[in-house]
């Protein structure tokens, strides 16, 4: 037993970091390895990621607010379409077959790894510089942070904000449906299609699953998906590492950030997909 508690510890460690980092929530490695190393039902899987993306929620949201990395002000406006979309994924996921949530996980993987191979070949960062959407100027969605990394500050604008906010609702959907928080589709929407740096996108995307995993969490505590002697140690590792990945992740390059992205997307994208498959 004490061997359990300290694997499922470390794994939450390792995916809080890798969520903090990147704002993909740590749902994106506690599915596939709960799933293909462990054995355990996808839909147990499903429960505890949801509980993993909260965890890394909390223990990042706090220090990404302390640095203004993280734009509030997008990240309340957006949650109205990610909510919505995770009330409809939860009602999907009752009737969804489970080979079907393994291919729809690793297509969407691979998906965006090619949108973030296509942002390092370009060799270029999202041009921050260019015209503000009039919605995002209505709603005063420009913000800045300073970046330890480039040791400078970073100003930005917010462009395609109703583009953006399709993005977000399928994102909402597809968290519920795949236990990921689905960070990968709300960073693609905050730092492709709306235009912001991509350390403000994984930061207001940490920001926002915590908030569209509670709709989800509270759905499936009632149906009894979420098993509390594989939850516990999970959370507490996820909430670590999210810690920890917080206090790093503004210090980093962001072509670093992009590689990093680039080969968990491949690797868990894969694996799914020939999970699926089979």
């Amino acid at each position: 037993m004490g061997t359990y508690i300290l694997t499922m510890l470390l794994v939450g460690l390792f995916a809080g970091l890798l969520g903090s980092l990147l704002g993909l929530g740590g749902g994106i490695v506690i599915t596939p390895v709960l799933t293909l190393a462990f054995g355990v039902d996808i839909k147990y899987a499903v429960g505890a990621s949801i509980i993993a993306v909260l965890a890394t929620s909390s223990g990042s949201a706090l220090a990404y607010l302390k640095d203004d990395m993280l734009n509030l002000r997008i990240a309340m406006f957006l949650e109205i379409f990610t909510t919505l979309g995770a009330f409809v994924g939860a009602m999907l996921s009752v009737v969804t077959n489970a080979q079907i949530l393994f291919l729809l996980y690793g297509a969407l993987m691979l998906f965006q790894a090619f949108n973030m191979y296509q942002k390092i070949r370009s060799k270029a960062e999202t041009d921050i510089n260019h015209k503000a959407d009039p919605w995002a100027q209505k709603l005063k969605l420009a913000a800045s942070y300073y970046d330890k990394g480039l040791g400078q500050k970073v100003d930005y604008q917010v462009d395609r904000v109703a583009a953006g906010s399709t993005v977000m609702f399928f994102a909402g959907v597809v968290s519920a449906l795949l236990g990921i928080g689905a960070g990968a589709f709300k960073v693609l929407a905050l730092d492709t299609v709306m235009k912001m740096p991509l350390k403000a996108s994984s930061a207001t995307s940490n920001f926002m699953m915590g908030v569209t995993a509670t709709a989800s969490a509270i759905f499936y505590l009632f149906i009894g998906q979420i098993n509390p002697v594989l939850v516990t140690p999970i959370a507490l590792g996820v909430l670590a590492g999210s810690l920890l990945g917080s206090r790093l992740m503004p210090h980093l390059p962001v072509k670093l950030l992009r590689w990093i992205f680039l080969l968990v997307l491949l690797v868990t994208g894969l694996q799914m997909f020939m999970r699926g498959m089979r």
